[in-house]
């Protein structure tokens, strides 16, 4: 009997896991799961629970500083993951099978004193110094002016790109755009990979505070129209590339924010094309709705009336500058908290000893 995650993958869907959490990945990947994302949200979670105080203790006694130990569990972490789906890699000849690494959130901290140009050069140094010995490793950047300065190098010299925090067509273009350039310039392009996170429930949130005055037919649909939109437009750019691997869309942000949604109301939207990643409970509510069947529907929009709607009432390069700022904030502040809470641990190993 086909289960519902069967059915979504049957549709062309790639099912990725939107964690880490060692547990998750094994179960997720007997699931039907091919990948598997993190960021600095999912790892501070993940080291707040304590199940991993054995190996933090560890980092702490070879005298690594917080911010080295953060960074160290946060690489085992990815590491493990990329351990089991690395057959996957393996057998689709790098077209699937990544798990990805976000790269320090605090570089685009809104509060840096830092240049443009010198928050180019950090992501290019981290990108190219957590990537290397991992094949199957995708090097979170954000879709920030700086991030995507540092694109065209981290590729060029044969870094695998997520370009997340993907809002708007803008963002997503000029994130295409340089990767582009920076394949361009590599002697092959039999290994070059790319994708696009796209967040899609996030940006329904937004509506309902921002642009309240939509109709019950666009409320809680421009999330889903924004992210066709791209992806369709990616589709298109990519068909004349002839790249050997597929440069796909990632639709992230898909678990519902409201409780009377249904819990697959963003993975059938966008079922039947590229990445969907899903955090751990969406995927187990999707798999306990008995019988349920997926169509493809990711190359499906609402009639005329709703899109010139939506296009009328939505200001969405005001929308990309609100939910970028706090998209940046959502990831500087866990990160922060995971080195806080590390250097809590820490006193508390020195009172203890």
């Amino acid at each position: 009997m086909t289960t519902p995650l069967q059915s979504l993958i049957s549709t062309g869907t790639k099912l990725w896991l939107d964690s880490v959490d060692p547990d998750a990945v094994v179960a997720n990947r007997a699931l039907g799961a091919t990948g598997a994302t993190s960021n600095p949200v999912i790892i501070s979670d993940l080291i707040k629970t304590g199940r991993f105080d054995e190996g933090l203790t560890k980092l702490m006694s070879e005298g690594l500083s917080d911010e080295e130990v953060a960074w160290q569990i946060t690489d085992e972490l990815v590491s493990r993951a990329e351990a089991v789906f690395a057959p996957v890699f393996e057998s689709k000849s790098g077209d699937d099978g990544y798990v990805s690494f976000e790269l320090d959130p605090l570089i685009d901290d809104l509060g840096a004193t830092t240049s443009e140009a010198e928050r180019s050069a950090k992501y290019i140094e981290l990108g190219k110094a957590w990537a290397e010995g991992h094949p199957n490793r995708m090097i979170k950047v954000p879709a920030t002016p700086a991030g995507i300065g540092a694109l065209e190098e981290l590729v060029a010299s044969g870094v695998t790109i997520n370009s997340t925090l993907i809002f708007s067509d803008r963002q997503y273009r000029e994130a295409r755009d340089a990767v582009w350039r920076g394949a361009q310039r590599r002697d092959s392009l039999n290994k070059f990979k790319s994708v696009y996170s796209i967040f899609v429930s996030r940006i329904d949130v937004y509506t309902e505070q921002q642009v309240p005055d939509l109709s019950d037919d666009a409320q809680g649909e421009v999330g889903i129209v924004n992210a066709k939109r791209i992806w369709q437009e990616n589709s298109k750019f990519w068909a004349g590339k002839n790249t050997p691997l597929a440069q796909e869309m990632i639709f992230a942000s898909t678990g519902t924010k409201k409780p009377e949604d249904p819990k697959d109301k963003y993975v059938a939207a966008l079922a039947g094309s590229d990445i969907q990643t899903n955090p751990p409970g969406t995927n187990a509510a999707i798999q306990e709705m008995e019988g349920k069947s997926f169509s493809r529907q990711v190359d499906e929009l609402p009639a005329a009336k709703v899109l010139n709607e939506i296009d009328a009432k939505v200001d969405f390069a005001r929308m990309e500058e609100v939910l970028m700022r706090e998209g940046l904030q959502k990831f500087s502040d866990p990160q922060r908290a995971l080195l806080k809470l590390i250097q809590e641990k820490r006193s508390a190993l020195v009172d203890a000893g």
